[in-house]
C-alpha cells in the first residue's frame, strides 16, 4: 500500500475524507438542480443548516476557499458545481489552489503546454 498522505501541497481524497466531507458534497451535488442553486444563492445559511455542514465547512463556503473545502472534506467534482454557481471556471479554481493570479496560472498552463507541443 502507498502512503498517499505525503504529497506535498496535495490533498487526497481518501475514505476518511470523503466521511468527513459527506454533507458538504452531498450539498454541493445538490447543486445540479436549478432550484437548489437558486435557494444557496438567496439564502446559504438555510441550505447550508438543511446539509447540517460543520463550522469549518461553513467557514470555507462563506470564504469562497476551494483550499479550504477540500481540507474540510470536499471532492473537487462536487467542489465545482458550488464554483459554478459564482462563474467560477476550472482555471480559477487551479489558480486558487496554486496560489497564482488567475492571468499568471492561465500563463503557467500555456507555458506547460509549449514542451508537449515542441515534442511533436
Amino acid at each position: 500500500m502507498v502512503d498517499l498522505k505525503g504529497i506535498p501541497g496535495t490533498p487526497v481524497f481518501t475514505g476518511e475524507q470523503a466521511q468527513i466531507g459527506y454533507a458538504l458534497n452531498k450539498m454541493c451535488f445538490a447543486f445540479n438542480d436549478e432550484a437548489m442553486r437558486r435557494a444557496f444563492v438567496a439564502d446559504e445559511n438555510a441550505v447550508m443548516d438543511q446539509f447540517h455542514l460543520t463550522p469549518k465547512q461553513r467557514d470555507a463556503i462563506r470564504a469562497r476557499n476551494v483550499n479550504a473545502l477540500l481540507d474540510a472534506g470536499g471532492n473537487i467534482y462536487y467542489l465545482a458545481k458550488f464554483a459554478g454557481i459564482f462563474g467560477l471556471s476550472v482555471q480559477d479554481i487551479g489558480a486558487q489552489q496554486t496560489g497564482m493570479s488567475l492571468s499568471n496560472f492561465k500563463q503557467h498552463l500555456v507555458e506547460q503546454a509549449q514542451p508537449a507541443k515542441a515534442a511533436q
